[in-house]
């Protein structure tokens, strides 16, 4: 079985993964641009029983562009965001693509909030678009 680990920047909070992500992809709403502090976000998610996540986190809700409940945990040392959950979903857990540190982790398959992406930003290969 896969087990990969995501970190922040100073390496007290971390998740542990098992097996492989149910889904991956890119996000182009208002709230991910923020969160990520980048032009979108990118992200794996797993079911939640799959995802050990150790350290101290803090957390931070607020309502998504969807109109749902968006939770992120995030280090209270570096400030990086490690996890967000939906409400809709509470049994997955999406974790920042980033924080892997790993240039061979899958490519997305779906882009979702297209009609909020930058003009300059192309996300090709085999990626479902969603507006």
């Amino acid at each position: 079985m896969t087990t990969r680990t995501a970190t922040c920047r100073c390496g007290q909070l971390q998740a542990v993964c098992e097996g492989e992500p149910v889904r991956i992809s890119v996000c182009h709403c208002l709230d991910c641009k923020k969160r990520s502090g980048s032009a979108f976000a990118a992200q794996a998610r797993w079911p939640v029983a799959q995802v050990t996540i150790t350290g101290t986190a803090k957390t931070f809700e607020t309502r998504a562009d969807s109109g749902n409940l968006f939770t992120s945990r995030f280090c209270p040392e570096c400030g990086s965001t490690l996890a967000y959950m939906l409400e809709t979903q509470p049994d997955i857990i999406a974790i920042a693509m980033g924080a892997f540190a790993d240039p061979a982790f899958p490519a997305p398959a779906y882009s979702v909030y297209e009609s909020r992406r930058h003009a300059w930003v192309e996300i090709t290969g085999e990626v479902e678009h969603i507006d």
